[in-house]
């Protein structure tokens, strides 16, 4: 008994000293910037996450007609370039997830707009429930990029 006590101390307390040296060791930690997607009509594109998503643009620095800069959170970008030659298929775990205060009036929208989307599973205009209360939808852009819409509130 007391051997485990020992171990379990002993872990506490280097997990306690690596977290600390992590944390202290004056290296910058990393965080999210940009994502950037390449599709065939950026002007489409930059349509439906402005008026479809909600997404407001902000000033972009290259002013060569192939960009469109959209703000996804503080400091962090969603950066539309033009330039594709076809849409391709993505897999739905490869996705982008946005939040929204209300998943119903999200959808209401989407419906005015005939707009389809599907649950997880792929069932279409459903919506799943997730294990932690969490509603989500899932549709694409008009590239095929999968976005999932949620009402996590954090």
């Amino acid at each position: 008994m007391n051997k485990n006590l020992i171990v379990i101390a002993f872990a506490i307390v280097c997990f306690t000293c690596t977290f600390s040296f992590a944390q202290n060791n004056n290296k910058p930690l990393a965080v999210f910037n940009h994502l950037a997607i390449y599709v065939v009509d950026m002007h489409k594109s930059g349509d439906f996450y402005m008026n479809t998503v909600g997404l407001d643009s902000i000033p972009e620095p290259f002013h060569d007609g192939k960009h469109i800069w959209l703000r996804v959170g503080p400091k962090s970008h969603l950066h539309i370039i033009e330039g594709a030659t076809a849409p391709k298929e993505y897999f739905k775990n490869n996705h982008i997830c946005f939040s929204v205060p209300s998943l119903e009036i999200f959808v209401e929208n989407l419906r005015k707009k005939s707009i389809a989307w599907e649950d997880v599973g792929g069932k279409k205009m459903a919506i799943t429930t997730r294990v932690d209360g969490v509603h989500q939808i899932w549709l694409q852009d008009p590239d095929g990029y999968w976005i999932e819409i949620n009402d996590a509130k954090e």
